[in-house]
């Protein structure tokens, strides 16, 4: 069951929008948020086992079974080589979200710290943050294995990512090593919900695709990253 850790109900629209416009730190999901797509449904898609693993993404999502038991669940039916996670990225490569190259942008341009946390790949995200100029230092997700000929090894299972709650422990740990007074926590998911606290405030994002149980409990809910722009420009 999802632990819901939410920001009381006290916290006004308008103190978010506050708290938003003073972050030290902007942290965003990448699946579903930074880029368009499900990183690891459509690796699974590429080696032909779309609709079973598109099931298991949704109930993981959803909070509904352990981000880790979900994980291991669905690598074992893709079994992805190292070949074919490179092809992916070759042939296939994510599609930014509108606006999110300009909201990163305009955080950078404010000396924002923004960090890609995300229970997907490394290889993909580390791809997706060179297009929006963050720092590989900034990226934290999970780590594929593979053998010494290329076949799938397994997933390192020491990454916070890889566990249920790994976010929240990513967003201590950056306020431990770099006392940030205000992170922000940007996503779809419950996982990203559940990151609020230790972040100072969640933002649910449903431009992509709206997570009811997300909807109903964001304290700001957007769908599109046009409104943090505004909120910026303010």
């Amino acid at each position: 069951m999802l632990r819901r850790k939410i920001l009381p109900k006290m916290v006004s629209h308008s103190e978010l929008r506050n708290l938003f416009c003073s972050a030290d730190a902007v942290c965003f999901d990448v699946d579903s948020t930074v880029i368009q797509e499900e990183g690891i449904d459509e690796l699974a898609k590429f080696c032909g086992v779309e609709d079973a693993v598109s099931e298991m993404t949704r109930q993981a999502m959803g909070g509904a079974v352990p981000f880790k038991a979900a994980l291991t669940q669905r690598l074992a039916l893709i079994q992805p080589s190292r070949e074919q996670v490179q092809r992916l990225l070759a042939e296939h490569p994510p599609h930014l979200t509108p606006g999110i190259r300009e909201l990163v942008s305009r955080l950078q341009e404010r000396n924002v710290q923004v960090f890609l946390i995300s229970g997907g790949f490394r290889s993909i995200v580390e791809h997706v943050a060179s297009k929006l100029n963050i720092p590989s230092t900034n990226v934290f997700a999970n780590r594929l294995k593979f053998y010494f000929n290329g076949e799938y090894a397994g997933f390192d299972e020491t990454q916070p990512t890889a566990e249920s709650g790994g976010k929240g422990k990513v967003i201590k740990f950056l306020k431990e090593k770099f006392h940030f007074k205000k992170i922000i926590m940007v996503g779809d998911g419950a996982t990203d919900m559940e990151a609020c606290p230790p972040a100072d405030a969640f933002i649910g994002f449903g431009g992509n695709v709206i997570r009811q149980q997300v909807k109903d409990n964001a304290e700001w809910y957007i769908t599109d990253f046009v409104e943090l722009l505004g909120a910026l420009e303010e």
